[in-house]
């Protein structure tokens, strides 16, 4: 017999997809802060994040603050 959904094992967390990722300084200490606020590791944070970005963003205001920045990408990587 099928177990109940409250009953089911959770997925596993396999964290097998490694990229080198750069960021800015702010960005770095805000993912810190957020993963060390969560108390999970920076990994784990990033992990959440996009597994969870449609309900953890709005898409207003996403499209505004990515509007924003694309405008302003030029200027900051001189």
């Amino acid at each position: 017999m099928p177990k109940a959904e409250s009953e089911q094992m959770p997925e596993r967390l396999k964290l097998t997809r490694k990229f080198p990722a750069a960021m800015t300084n702010k960005a770095y200490r805000r993912l810190g802060q957020f993963a060390a606020e969560a108390e999970i590791t920076p990994d784990e944070a990033l992990t959440f994040l996009f597994e969870n970005f449609g309900s953890v963003t709005k898409s207003d205001n996403l499209s505004h603050r990515l509007r924003l920045f694309k405008a302003e990408l030029a200027d900051r990587k001189r």
